[in-house]
């Protein structure tokens, strides 16, 4: 069994095969975002600050950090939102941008272990971001495409997971340290993209024994209603055997749906969690009188 273990400087999260799905929040991210985008260029960090503590207040184990920004000096931003978002909460997070340098700088603003997100299988790319992440003592997201790009073979996928733990290897970092994304298609544009996932996840998990993630909000784009299909998407991806997605905590829908998958997976112990998110508080004077019917029969 594999545990992937992340760290701030006082809590851990390990994302593993039989523990609960972990949550990595990612609502800390300008893409598509044109108001934050513009507030973060600012260096107005007023709604980073609310999405960071209301995504761990709704489930979060995990943040994703992101500050790309066109035009902008990504470097200085993302380790300036690092620093923040570790002085607001305490959960471990998820370095992202496909900038070596601004990794760099928001590794060497974190305090812990933390994910970067992300290396490709482009050999160029593995040879720039893994001595990076062997030296921070980091482990790193590995997304399945290549020079080639992304391939709709999804053996293909596969392969491109094994060069990039091979290669990790060779730097010191341990198979468990890599989480690979298999690569999430929208559902809409491929009609297998689920069917692939799910075959890929079973694959990684057997031969490579890593554990794995995604951005599950892909599934959907372009679909109406899509909380539906994210949370119908991750119970199926928990069955297959995923352990963890870069998802929106703030949608009941996607929250419902992985608590109530990890609860029939076997990964909530006595369905505690679920238990205590649900049950319903008794009405007022309930619990008085039950107490009170408790002696009469004594």
């Amino acid at each position: 069994m594999t545990d992937t273990v992340l760290s701030s400087p006082t809590r851990e999260t390990v994302i593993g095969f039989d523990r609960p799905f972990a949550i990595i929040g990612e609502r800390i991210n300008p893409t598509g975002r044109k108001l934050l985008a513009e507030e973060m260029k600012q260096g107005d960090f007023s709604r980073v600050e609310t999405d960071a503590v209301a995504q761990v207040a709704a489930g979060a184990h995990m943040l994703d950090v992101n500050a790309g920004i066109p035009l902008a000096d990504e470097p200085a931003i993302l380790a300036k939102t690092v620093q923040l978002v570790q002085s607001l909460v305490d959960v471990p997070l998820s370095i992202d941008s496909s900038i070596v340098e601004a990794l760099e700088a928001g590794l060497s603003a974190y305090q812990g272990k933390a994910l970067v997100n992300s290396v490709t299988g482009e050999d160029e790319q593995m040879e720039r971001v893994l001595p990076l992440v062997a030296k921070h003592g980091a482990a790193v997201v590995a997304i399945t495409n290549d020079e080639t790009g992304i391939s709709t073979d999804p053996d293909v996928r596969f392969e491109v997971a094994r060069k990039i733990v091979n290669r990790a290897a060779d730097h010191g970092i341990p198979y468990s340290d890599i989480v690979v994304d298999p690569l999430v298609m929208p559902i809409g544009a491929m009609g297998t993209a689920g069917q692939q996932v799910f075959h890929l996840v079973r694959r990684l998990r057997v031969e490579l024994k890593v554990n794995t993630t995604c951005g599950a909000s892909n599934v959907s784009f372009g679909l109406p209603n899509r909380p539906a299909i994210n949370g119908a998407f991750l119970a199926m991806a928990i069955g297959a055997g995923m352990t963890s997605a870069i998802t929106n905590p703030l949608e009941p829908e996607i929250s419902r749906s992985i608590m109530a998958a990890d609860v029939l997976a076997g990964h909530d112990a006595d369905c505690a969690a679920w238990i205590k998110a649900h049950r319903q508080p008794a009405a007022e004077g309930e619990g008085r009188r039950r107490s009170n019917r408790r002696r009469s029969a004594g």
